[in-house]
């Protein structure tokens, strides 16, 4: 080695270490900025996982028309709720249930005068489309004898809003201290879908939505009504949506063309407009 290079060397290596700690604070302070400033040019919406094959849909018919698109994450209600009250960047929240809504506007998170009860839907008990034998959804149904040495798989019976409406049905149907300690609980309802779906799980119990949405599986029950409460999803822009973008879709959402979407897919359409 020459004289002076190991020092060069040395010299380099404090310059690239010290480049690299100089970017990783610039990470870490964009990071950091205010929602506001990460998301001001996005249209950010919020959607409970079941709305996903709809709304991915309609976005995609929304962006031909417009060149303009949503972008959309997928979670559990309960989780988007929690992630707006801790500032996330959404500009439009979709929930799978009222009680959720609620929770967000209670804290004044969203523009009480943009909420709408957008859709409705039904829970259903599903199988493998190889395994699938019709099921009477009666009081007092076997529903323990059905699922046998396996699981059930629903979202969680607590926070999500499929687990909850679930867990409703089958007290009110006298069933669910059979099958409690046969539960197999998912983040959320397509999670719960893919159990059935894989062979995981042999029945499982989601929206009616998800069960068309998966060729693996079949429809063998459907829920009355009256076992549950109302299936509704309601819609609002968030607090913080001031790109007019934001209230445009929100309109779009509403319209004859996202409606005929949601109703090709199984949901209940309960707000339209005669818009587009």
């Amino acid at each position: 080695m020459l004289p002076g290079q190991k020092t060069m060397m040395v010299s380099g290596r404090k310059l690239i270490c010290k480049f690299a700690a100089l970017a990783a604070a610039a990470v870490v302070a964009l990071s950091t900025l205010p929602p506001q400033a990460q998301a001001q040019d996005d249209i950010v919406v919020f959607a409970a996982a079941s709305l996903k094959d709809a709304l991915d849909a309609i976005n995609a018919e929304w962006q031909r028309e417009t060149d303009k698109k949503a972008t959309i994450s997928y979670a559990a209600s309960s989780v988007l709720a929690k992630q707006i009250e801790e500032g996330a960047p959404a500009q439009i929240f979709i929930s799978a249930d009222l009680d959720w809504m609620d929770y967000v506007e209670h804290r004044k998170l969203m523009k009480p005068e943009s909420h709408v009860n957008l859709l409705g839907n039904r829970i259903v008990l599903i199988a493998r489309k190889d395994k699938a034998e019709p099921v009477e959804i009666r009081d007092g149904f076997d529903l323990a004898k059905l699922i046998g040495g396996g699981y059930l798989a629903l979202a969680n019976v607590d926070s999500v809003p499929a687990g909850k409406y679930a867990k409703a049905a089958l007290e009110k149907l006298n069933v669910w201290s059979s099958v409690a300690d046969k539960l197999a609980q998912s983040a959320d309802v397509r999670a719960a879908l893919l159990r059935v779906s894989r062979g995981q799980a042999p029945l499982g119990i989601v929206y009616q939505t998800d069960a068309a949405s998966d060729q693996n599986v079949r429809i063998i029950g459907i829920f009355p009504d009256n076992t549950h409460p109302p299936i509704i999803y309601p819609m609002a822009l968030t607090a913080k949506a001031s790109n007019p973008d934001a209230a445009a879709f929100h309109a779009y959402l509403r319209g004859a063309k996202a409606a005929a979407e949601f109703e090709a897919l199984g949901f209940t359409v309960l707000n339209q407009t005669t818009a587009n």
